[in-house]
């Protein structure tokens, strides 16, 4: 009898028959309870997907059928982050018009996820370069700048050389550039922003509001940065001018000693003497081509330079000296700082590198040192060389001498300070504003006019969208503006409001833009009047549950929580958070040729200041220089395996297991082949099983009145043990231990009925094993499971079908084994009824020899039962 899975065949008729009789296809009339769950969308950015897609969308597909066999209406819709440097990037290294290349990556993408098996619903897919949804990005531009949120500034900017484009602060990581990983620049372009910092208290208190992993809310409250502090004026001596400093501190104002400015500060140039000027300047230049992740490196050595002048400290009346040094910068606060080197560890260094004064504000009491908030330099032989923890209290020269270093000190010390007028209270945030300009061609053109007469005008809603002229040539100039302002006729316009000669804005939105309000398009993607309807929004948002990588925790998901806010301010919305429940899957890694760092040290696969070389790069690259390590398998990297390869040799269902048993969601595995193997051999092991009962099943099993044989009543046990051991899992997504749970399943059935008809089974009894067996296997296998499910001569397919209900008192086991102890040491082991007294087990536990032998002098205390657990005789 040829039993073998025939995956090549099978799979393919399930693919057709889902998508010929729109198997998942989403209704919005439905009366059932709605569930709707999104994979971050993916950038169309490579030839194809990756296995490495699969750890985040095989696993979300996996619960999106099971949500469906519970009953709910499941919208699971599809589409693609087609706008942006990642896309970009990719047409210029293939030297083709991004035009013609995202359609066509876009359509090999859904193809490949056809394959998988995923339930999408495609008659809702978006794709964010088509004018159809970037008009709506557009108007969202236009909203945000109507309610004050979108404004036009010129500062320093995160500038990508290789990109040759503009970055938020969010896409600099480790000081490079988010997509291609090049170091980046600072460069002073006007550039568009979006006011998100006007929402940060409210993004930091409504992360209680949702359920995501405690991880990724700590990621951005410590992006968002909020503290509490005061500013302080330190009067420039000679000058007119003032220095404006933001402090959590003001209560150390007795130890500032010197000021630190940022090289970037507009007062620097103001400040500085004409002795200095030469070596000040030189000073800023290294500044300015020096990345921020390294200016901020606590291991670096600090350099500055002094301006000549100084400043008044207003409550020492002291002249301390004005520094700049690139440790400090104009993103933070003011971009000054006062320097307190007796209580803060980096200014310490700066001190005593500089031979600056060092002054104590809070000194140590005798006595024992219990710990403290603050560090203090601690003096050895008259020069503080290095910082300890201690317990402090204010030193004589402040009004507040003697009193303890807490909150309650700094709170008193700050309303003083403000009824004197030597500070101002305030609040400061890390977070900066949202760069959005980018100096692409492929992005949503920002829908703004310059006008001479009028200034900055918004495009009229009606004009809306502002097409993406067709271009042959569009790679980034590379001179701060963007390729459309070589283009005449998109250019030059008319003003909106005076109708004069005017010019559009050149640069385009960032892809980040496009991607913070997509999952409100796929509840009405086809409205061409607003970007949804109301009713629908009001009906399937938010979203229930989101699934997608942490990179995106202080990007992505910032920017979308922002928007969402906004847009409920706006009277759009009727919700605060966009995600309700947000889960980050791990990463499949990948054995990857890197450069070996340069100037450090390579420690087995842990390599530090090391570099993926692309594939390009590596055919050249001298062997000797490669150092090869697991890291995420990326298009960007050149490392990814095809799933059509896999699913070929071994089936999508064999992929789609492997993915989901190898590592728990979140962790992070490397790629083998091995696995596969493994994952293959389980489901034609599971299908032989079945397909083997197939001619004694019948699908009245559930009216039978058979009475049921000591075998029939342990595999039903463990039948109903493994329902809810599977649903259990899939609720808390541990689709390996559900999976691990089928597998003893399989093996136990295999005891039951052997391939050879042997065994006594109940014909009742085998239906259900195998009816049920087909239904848990579905969401992971559901090829598999709907054609035997078929062939069982059910109509439709799983996915509509009703999940199966454990019984939890077929599931209980008949007997339980406890451990005994005496005075918490385990003495001996007893197995008992599963429904036996508390009395009688006690004493079985104490019948036990050995336990008897342990008690032997002894009187017994009391005998405590932890049910289905142990005993434990306290005896002395």
């Amino acid at each position: 009898m040829d039993d073998r899975y025939a995956f090549r065949e099978i799979e393919a008729r399930w693919q057709t028959y889902w998508e010929e009789n729109r198997t998942f296809a989403t209704p919005d009339d439905s009366d059932k309870p709605k569930f709707y769950t999104l994979e971050m969308f993916p950038y169309p950015s490579g030839a194809g997907l990756s296995v490495g897609h699969g750890k985040n969308y095989l696993p979300n597909d996996a619960f999106c059928r099971y949500k469906a066999m519970q009953g709910f209406n499941v919208l699971h819709p599809m589409g693609w982050d087609a706008f942006g440097q990642p896309a970009e990037n990719e047409a210029i290294k293939r030297g083709r018009n991004p035009r013609e290349m995202v359609p066509e990556y876009a359509a090999n993408y859904r193809r490949t996820l056809k394959r998988l098996g995923a339930s999408y619903d495609w008659s809702r897919e978006v794709n964010s370069s088509t004018p159809d949804y970037y008009r709506w990005t557009q108007w969202f531009f236009l909203l945000l700048y109507k309610r004050g949120l979108a404004y036009r500034s010129t500062a320093p900017i995160n500038w990508c050389p290789s990109c040759k484009t503009g970055l938020a602060n969010e896409e600099v990581k480790e000081g490079r550039c988010w997509r291609c990983d090049s170091a980046v620049e600072k460069r002073p372009l006007p550039q568009w922003y979006f006011n998100i910092l006007q929402y940060a208290d409210r993004l930091l208190a409504d992360l209680d509001l949702v359920n995501w992993p405690e991880g990724t809310k700590q990621m951005q409250r410590e992006w968002i940065g909020r503290s509490e502090g005061a500013e302080v004026n330190f009067a420039v001596n000679g000058s007119t001018e003032s220095i404006r400093v933001f402090t959590t501190r003001p209560d150390t104002l007795w130890g500032a000693t010197f000021l630190v400015l940022a090289p970037e500060h507009p007062l620097v140039a103001e400040v500085t003497t004409p002795e200095q000027a030469e070596a000040v300047e030189a000073y800023v230049q290294r500044a300015a081509a020096t990345a921020d992740m390294d200016r901020l490196n606590a291991e670096r050595s600090k350099s500055g330079v002094p301006t000549g002048a100084t400043a008044l400290n207003p409550v020492t009346g002291q002249d301390i000296p004005i520094w700049i040094a690139d440790y400090v910068l104009m993103g933070y606060g003011t971009g000054a700082i006062m320097a307190v080197p007796a209580h803060d560890q980096r200014d310490f260094e700066f001190a005593r590198k500089f031979d600056l004064p060092i002054e104590l504000v809070y000194s140590t009491p005798e006595g024992p040192q219990t710990g403290g908030e603050m560090t203090e330099a601690a003096p050895h032989d008259g020069v503080m060389r290095e910082f300890t923890p201690s317990p402090m209290s204010q030193a004589p020269k402040s009004p507040f001498a003697g009193r303890p270093n807490s909150k309650e000190t700094v709170r008193d010390v700050v309303r003083w300070m403000a009824e004197q007028g030597i500070v101002e209270q305030k609040v400061n945030f890390k977070l900066r504003d949202w760069l959005i300009s980018r100096q692409r061609y492929w992005g949503a053109p920002i829908p703004m006019v310059h006008c001479p007469e009028c200034g900055e005008v918004p495009v009229p809603e009606g004009q809306l969208p502002v097409l993406l002229p067709e271009v042959d040539r569009y790679e980034p100039s590379g001179t701060g503006e963007s390729p459309l302002a070589t283009i005449e006729e998109f250019v030059n316009t008319s003003c909106p409001k005076c109708g004069s000669d005017a010019r559009r804005e050149t640069d385009t939105m960032g892809g980040f833009a496009c991607s913070s309000w997509y999952f409100l398009r796929f509840v009405d993607p086809h409205n061409s009047t607003e970007f949804a309807s109301r009713e629908k929004l009001d009906k399937w948002l938010p979203v229930d549950l989101y699934t997608g990588g942490a990179e995106h925790a202080v990007m992505h998901l910032l920017y979308a929580r922002f928007w969402t806010k906004v847009m409920y301010d706006a009277g759009l919305l009727g919700f605060v958070e966009p995600f309700t429940q947000l889960r980050h899957q791990g990463s499949l890694l990948a054995y990857t040729p890197g450069r070996k760092p340069r100037g450090s040290e390579a420690d087995g696969d842990t390599v530090l200041d090391w570099i993926v070389l692309k594939p390009e790069e590596r055919a050249g690259f001298p062997k000797d220089q490669i150092a090869w390590r697991w890291t995420r398998m990326s298009k960007s990297k050149g490392n990814v395996v095809s799933p059509d390869e896999m699913c070929e040799q071994f089936g999508a269902d064999s992929l789609r297991l492997y993915e989901m048993f190898v590592a728990p969601f979140e962790d992070n595995v490397q790629w083998s082949e091995d696995g596969i193997h493994g994952a293959h051999r389980f489901i034609n092991r599971a299908w032989r099983w079945i397909v083997r009962a197939l001619p004694q099943y019948s699908a009245k099993w559930r009216s039978s009145s058979a009475s049921y044989n000591d075998a029939d009543k342990k595999i039903r046990r463990k039948l109903h043990q493994t329902i809810i051991k599977v649903g259990e899992d899939l609720e808390g997504f541990r689709f390996n231990t559900a999976i691990s749970a089928l597998m003893e399943l399989v093996n136990d059935l295999y005891l039951y009925r052997p391939l050879d008809g042997g065994g006594a089974q109940t014909p009742a009894v085998l239906s259900e094993a195998a009816e049920t067996l087909t239904l848990l296997l579905a969401p992971f296998t559901p090829h598999m499971a709907d054609e035997l499910w078929s062939r069982m001569g059910h109509k439709g397919t799983t996915y509509t079908a009703a999940w199966p209900v454990g019984d939890t008192q077929v599931a209980a086991e008949d007997e339980v084994t406890l451990v005994v102890q005496v005075n918490g040491k385990v003495r001996d082991r007893i197995t008992v009824a599963s429904d036996a007294s508390e009395e009688a087990i006690k004493q079985l536990a104490l019948d036990c020899e050995k336990v008897r032998e342990a008690l032997e002098g002894k009187t017994v205390r009391q005998v405590i039962v932890v049910p289905k657990r142990l005993v434990n005789v306290v005896a002395a």
